[in-house]
């Protein structure tokens, strides 16, 4: 019923290339950039680690039990994935009396990186962006397209698809949340809740975000748009103000796309229909999310990819270093360069 993420409109082109995404852990780094710096002082150790083959959720209760803490004392500001290297910050709650060392910890993959006192906890969400190196091998097609993709992507972002993680496998997570409307997955704790709500509200987003990148209007303005600067989540309406085109050109600001949820639309006229359109296309999904109490929010159609670099190292190896902001999905990136398995042969 539900389309994967791979067949949404690309929005250079044809992707030249195929290959193999992560022959192992070391081909995915993935670094935690923070927008805090821990004070040095207080209940609360923060810590930055390496973990190579090991999710989250686990390592965060194997720093539980070597602290001697409950599992509710261990933090952390997003799930990374198992099949990574991955640098990521925790927050250990323990008193300030207390002394636990997290460097006499061994544990087969995991190197402690930093360790700082604060004040506060690591709230889920608490990151300005990640850092990725990733290594593409056994390329095949036309890799002499890759280094100019990757100067397009550079000096005009990408479409801020939400990536095939947010849809569970099999886009399993979207039927679930049709479930949940239905009033067919009772008991459901509030984070699995969330996971299906958010998939659903993904979803809508998605469409709208395609329809406009198959049309070009992803970047370029249309009569009702809504607009967000770059790198933050305040929104504002068309004006009129000759200086919109030039700061969207400039990508200083960006179009947005509905987060569905409770109350009107914030765009208008011609903007307006096309997403009521994709609305009145999923109704099960916007009344669910709707009588969920989720608020109408909005999101940016383009994301920067800042601090990019990129390599053919070999006939079929290529490397590609970049940024993103929270919130935002290395496979965006990926997608637009080829279709790259994960799976074994």
């Amino acid at each position: 019923m539900f389309s994967p993420v791979s067949e949404l409109p690309l929005a250079f082109g044809n992707a030249p290339t195929n290959g193999r995404l992560r022959t192992c852990n070391e081909d995915f780094y993935v670094e935690e950039i923070l927008p805090v710096t821990p004070s040095g002082e207080g209940e609360h150790i923060w810590l930055q680690v390496e973990k190579n083959g090991m999710n989250t959720d686990w390592l965060a209760k194997q720093l539980a039990s070597f602290a001697g803490v409950k599992p509710q004392a261990v933090s952390y500001a997003g799930m990374k994935d198992r099949n990574a290297v991955t640098r990521q910050w925790f927050s250990v709650q323990v008193p300030i009396k207390q002394t636990v060392d997290f460097q006499d910890m061994e544990l087969a993959g995991f190197r402690l990186l930093e360790q700082h006192r604060h004040s506060r906890k690591l709230k889920r969400g608490t990151l300005s962006g990640n850092r990725f190196i990733i290594r593409l091998s056994e390329l095949q097609g036309q890799l002499e397209q890759l280094a100019p993709l990757c100067e397009a992507i550079q000096q005009q972002g990408i479409p801020n698809y939400f990536g095939e993680q947010r849809f569970g496998h099999d886009m399993n997570n979207l039927d679930k949340a049709l479930a949940l409307f239905e009033g067919k997955l009772r008991g459901l704790k509030k984070h699995q809740r969330g996971i299906y709500l958010s998939a659903a509200r993904s979803w809508l987003f998605n469409q709208v975000l395609a329809r406009r990148v198959a049309d070009g209007s992803w970047k370029q303005a249309l009569p009702g748009d809504v607009f967000m600067l770059d790198g933050r989540s305040a929104c504002f309406a068309d004006d009129g103000s000759e200086d919109l085109a030039p700061r969207l050109a400039a990508r200083e600001i960006h179009i947005t796309g509905p987060l569905w949820g409770r109350g009107e639309l914030m765009s208008l006229a011609d903007v307006r229909d096309l997403e009521q359109q994709t609305g009145e296309a999923y109704p099960r999904f916007c009344d669910g999310l709707e009588r969920a109490g989720l608020n109408q929010e909005r999101r940016a159609l383009r994301v920067n990819v800042t601090d990019m670099g990129w390599e053919q190292e070999t006939d079929t190896e290529f490397v590609l270093e970049f940024s993103l902001p929270a919130g935002s999905y290395a496979t965006a990136v990926l997608r637009e360069l080829g279709r790259f398995s994960t799976e074994n042969p």
